[in-house]
């Protein structure tokens, strides 16, 4: 089948990103399409849910996954266009009252260390939306103090983890890659998941969990081969040959028809489902494709 032509039938979400990844399409005619994120298709209906005090749930980060924090971190994967006014007036709400207390004291660096994860999203949030605040610099420099040795980091560092964790790691890259200005830790925190091949254990090369090489979208807080993919190809980063176990993983899920299916999803509320478990997925195979486009180019 034309793989592309049935992905153009899909959401304006996914469009958008495959006139702009997968045929290298004008600026301005991806960009026109991305603008129908807001009013069109999930996008939309994701920001009807929205209430007029800028919530999603009453705590900015709580139920999955109908949170403030993970419907914000949704609209960021549909592309919603950063200057929208909903999406920033939701984002300062990390800077007024989700991560700050007393005068402007970061909660996540003082009270509860275990929250870098959140910190990172909020850090990746702020960033993508451009709100510029200088409170935005704190969060980056706790982030950054927070890098452990191995180049990963851990939200369990606190209470005394020595090894990073995949999926906080996945969490602090994507929101410094929007943060944009800590390539060196980016750097770092790539290496990491590369020494481990993205999915398996340094020492012995065991699988660290099957469900990493499960294809599943939206990734939730969860690390998966083809999220990391996605975002070394977002970063523009090396071609390393330690890819190739992950990106050969992601190959060999293709559907005769030149598809991805879309695998389990992780158990949570959700607002509304975009695609079927088992089904063939636009996300899934849209991002399969233009991690192999990029991955597989001379």
């Amino acid at each position: 089948m034309d793989v592309e032509k049935w992905l153009l039938t899909g959401d304006p979400a996914i469009r958008w990103q495959v006139m702009r990844d997968l045929q290298d399409a004008p600026e301005a005619v991806w960009q026109a399409e991305r603008t129908r994120v807001a009013t069109e298709g999930w996008g939309a209906r994701l920001l009807a849910h929205r209430d007029d005090t800028g919530r999603w749930t009453p705590r900015l980060y709580g139920r999955k996954w109908i949170s403030t924090t993970y419907s914000l971190l949704l609209l960021r994967q549909l592309g919603l266009p950063p200057d929208d006014p909903r999406a920033r007036e939701s984002c300062a709400l990390f800077l007024e009252e989700g991560l700050w207390h007393d005068g402007g004291m970061n909660l996540a660096a003082t009270q509860q260390r275990s929250e870098t994860c959140i910190t990172g999203f909020a850090l990746g949030l702020l960033s993508y939306f451009e709100i510029d605040d200088p409170r935005r610099e704190l969060l980056a420099g706790y982030l950054l103090r927070e890098q452990m040795p191995d180049g990963g980091w851990n939200c369990l560092r606190h209470l005394g983890a020595t090894h990073s964790s995949f999926h906080t790691t996945a969490n602090v890259l994507d929101g410094l890659r929007d943060y944009g200005r800590a390539e060196q830790a980016e750097a770092r925190g790539r290496e990491f998941l590369l020494a481990h091949r993205l999915y398996r254990s340094h020492r012995t090369g065991a699988v660290v969990d099957p469900a990493m090489v499960r294809l599943t979208f939206p990734p939730r807080w969860r690390h998966d081969v083809l999220r990391a993919l996605d975002h070394f190809r977002a970063a523009g980063a090396h071609r390393d040959e330690r890819l190739t176990d992950a990106v050969e993983a992601v190959r060999s899920r293709r559907g005769s028809d030149g598809r991805w299916a879309l695998q389990r999803p992780y158990p949570g509320a959700v607002w509304f489902e975009m695609e079927r478990t088992g089904e063939p997925s636009r996300w899934n195979t849209l991002r399969a494709l233009r991690v192999l486009k990029w991955f597989d180019k001379s």
